[in-house]
């Protein structure tokens, strides 16, 4: 109790280290850490993700990659030497939810590297040159996807639990709906979803908070208005199907997910997550780990997990075993998750779990840029920061007889969906 009390007190004061105001309307969370001469920022364009693509899948996607091309007055060799001379380093990365932008260097060179990336947001790249390299990079690694089994089922499985969806596709798309990807849908994508409406800043580093709010104040000039995007939430499909595809593969490849009837801001969060790590997402000593491969020796590894967020709340995991394990491996899944709805954890799995959680914290906050994130997850859930932090205090209470009662309340897991790469023979 002691030792989590005093943790408690160290992260406490990280979250008081956390700032969070608002300039021209958008959210700036920083922290000033002066250890390092250092600075980065990474800016969020909530909504504005693969989610958004409609009926041009990938269109985010290609548009992270044509950014990273440079300016159309440089080019991408000549922007990229800039950048390069000043070791800063300037990064875009489409997600399903979010389309985000990341710019870190040394102090003395960080307003160089603001000035680098408003000359990119007002002169994109938007070349046929640029278009035709991303297009034959996106190519080789579309090819590169297919070759790589759990992307095959991770790919499969959400085509399953999401079927029509926007959630049902990746973010990269398909080749088939990038190839027919234009200039036009990449510059639409720019104007409408990197608007200033939709950013969260997040600066980290030897700033103070008149910098980051002169930084930020820039960034912001810099881009287009628009309108904030409000994200979809997506059902996730309880019918219990099981699909398949052949590959000229030696093992199973077996994905599996289920609703999970929960908000993503819910205060009882603490409790999904402890019994997402007794369950599977502990690794070695959780029940799916036990009975699969320490029992039965049918896979290296299996694991589950529970994933809220704005657009989807789901349960769902994944394993590799032999060709001719599959089928009894999937029956093992089946079992050991009906057993925990019907009998919950036990105290030593609880304490254990509480144990791990409350011990390894301080790892999961020891750098600048996890900070930094869990005060956006923070936000993204429209909590106050710290209120993870508060979550431990509540695992820390946590009795097993509200655990269980917690667990018995989502039968909704038993209806699984699997998603099986397989060999044709």
């Amino acid at each position: 109790m002691a030792r989590f009390y005093a943790v408690l007190f160290l992260l406490q004061g990280l979250a008081l280290a956390m700032n969070i105001e608002y300039i021209k309307g958008a959210p700036l969370l920083y922290e000033e850490d002066c250890k390092l001469p250092i600075v980065s920022l990474q800016i969020v364009f909530l909504g504005s993700g693969s989610i958004t693509d409609g009926d041009n899948r990938g269109a985010a996607y290609l548009t992270s990659a044509l950014l990273n091309q440079g300016t159309k007055k440089l080019g991408s060799v000549a922007f990229a030497r800039a950048l390069e001379e000043k070791a800063i380093a300037l990064d875009f990365r489409a997600q399903k939810e979010s389309f985000s932008i990341y710019l870190s260097s040394l102090k003395g060179q960080f307003g160089e590297g603001v000035d680098r990336l408003v000359d990119l947001i007002k002169d994109p790249n938007l070349t046929p040159d640029a278009l035709n390299k991303i297009k034959i990079a996106a190519q080789g690694e579309f090819g590169s996807l297919e070759a790589n089994f759990d992307y095959v089922a991770e790919r499969g499985l959400n085509e399953t639990l999401f079927k029509n969806s926007p959630l049902s596709q990746p973010v990269m798309g398909t080749w088939k709906s990038v190839e027919k990807i234009g200039l036009k849908e990449i510059e639409s994508h720019i104007k409408t979803a990197l608007v200033k409406e939709r950013v969260v800043l997040l600066f980290g580093g030897d700033l103070s908070a008149k910098e980051a709010r002169q930084w930020g104040e820039k960034i912001l000039n810099a881009l287009p208005s628009g309108e904030k995007a409000a994200i979809g939430f997506y059902e996730t499909s309880s019918e219990g199907q099981t699909n398949e595809v052949k590959r000229d593969t030696r093992q199973a490849y077996i994905y599996f997910g289920a609703p999970f009837n929960m908000r993503f801001d819910d205060d009882e969060g603490y409790k999904a997550t402890a019994a997402s790590f007794i369950l599977g997402a502990s690794g070695f000593g959780s029940r799916l780990m036990e009975e699969i491969r320490v029992k039965r020796g049918l896979a290296y590894g299996a694991y589950s997990y529970i994933s809220l967020s704005l657009s989807n709340a789901r349960f769902g995991g994944y394993l590799q075993t032999k060709l001719e394990s599959q089928k009894e491996a999937i029956a093992v899944v089946k079992s050991v998750i009906a057993d925990f709805v019907k009998n919950g954890a036990t105290q030593k799995e609880l304490d254990e779990a509480r144990r791990f959680i409350l011990g390894s914290e301080p790892l999961r906050n020891e750098t600048m840029s996890q900070r930094l994130n869990r005060a956006y997850g923070d936000f993204y859930r429209g909590k106050p920061i710290g209120w993870q932090q508060e979550q431990l205090k509540k695992i820390e209470a946590l009795k097993l007889d509200e655990l269980n009662k917690f667990i018995a309340a989502h039968p909704e897991i038993l209806r699984l969906s699997f998603f099986i790469v397989t060999n044709e023979n």
